[in-house]
């Protein structure tokens, strides 16, 4: 099961905290991935169709408990793609045009609704339960451990605007972005995805993607220590190999004998451990040297052979 499906399965299993909640909820749902078909005045039907079996099971429960509407469900398997398909119909009934107005689909006298209705996302509650039903009919989240990706695929420009008008209501800063005929709310951070996954109230993946970032921060370091001590030996290996070269010119033209006590102890020590640092160097001396000392010492050296 990918990410994205583990979350689905998650969120549908959330209550919404009123009955408003699964009002707002079910409205996005069918916003998202319904179809209106008008048969004349005041004839309608609704299909909802969905490849994840979590939509389809919240869409049933939604449609029958807040609205108490007549439906029928179609199975059907694809075989290119090896995915099921799940069609909700909700055919022609009495109550379905005021419950459409009700969903925020139909405006009285205006015919379809082209943004959301204010009056469904009343309470923070709704917010939430809206912007969870929009994610349940056309949202992707990546798997955290490759990278953190959340997008929400709407039609229609000014839905897709106020989808994150929505977002950014529930502290959540989101992108929009035009796409093949649609729009693709997005957001592309650890902290965006982990606060709407929060909010939708998809606990258990909030906290899969918080151990995974702990993770990432822990390995990041761990990567960042190695290679700060590969870059010291490197460093250090340069080092000890520039300051042999120039105890052999002083070899040659001054001669080691000749060196005050101080140099040719650092030329000897150099020559038995060419790998340690001037640090490691230094507390081999008698009495111990700082790094800084030990420096001094090669800049002593230096000017020896340049004179």
């Amino acid at each position: 099961m990918s990410f994205t499906a583990e979350v689905k399965d998650e969120l549908s299993r959330v209550e919404g905290e009123t009955p408003a909640c699964g009002i707002a909820e079910l409205s996005a749902i069918v916003r998202v991935c319904g179809t209106l078909s008008f048969y004349g005045s005041g004839r309608y039907a609704v299909r909802i169709a969905t490849e994840t079996g979590s939509v389809a099971r919240t869409a049933m429960r939604l449609v029958h408990r807040q609205l108490d509407l007549e439906t029928s469900l179609t199975v059907r398997r694809s075989v290119q793609r090896k995915t099921r398909n799940y069609l909700i119909e909700i055919p022609e009934q009495d109550t379905l045009e005021d419950d459409l107005v009700r969903l925020g689909i139909l405006v009285p006298g205006q015919g379809l609704a082209r943004g959301v209705s204010p009056s469904l996302l009343a309470e923070k509650g709704c917010v939430e339960a809206f912007v969870r039903g929009a994610f349940m009919a056309g949202g992707f989240v990546a798997d955290p451990r490759r990278d953190f990706h959340l997008e929400i695929a709407v039609s229609g420009e000014e839905f897709a605007q106020e989808l994150c008008a929505l977002l950014g209501r529930l502290g959540v800063g989101a992108r929009l972005n035009h796409r093949r005929g649609s729009h693709a709310v997005y957001l592309k951070s650890f902290e965006g995805v982990r606060d709407l996954l929060r909010c939708m109230g998809a606990r258990r993946s909030t906290q899969a993607v918080v151990r995974v970032r702990q993770l990432k921060s822990v390995k990041n370091d761990v990567n960042r220590r190695v290679n700060a001590e590969l870059a010291n030996e490197r460093r250090s290996s340069r080092s000890g190999a520039d300051q042999l070269h120039l105890i052999g010119r002083v070899s040659s033209t001054v001669g080691l004998e000749t060196l005050p006590q101080a140099l040719r102890e650092f030329c000897e020590l150099r020559v038995r451990h060419p790998e340690m640092s001037l640090a490691e160097l230094g507390a081999l001396c008698d009495p111990p040297a700082s790094k800084s000392a030990m420096y001094h010492r090669v800049l002593r050296l230096q000017k020896l052979v340049d004179e």
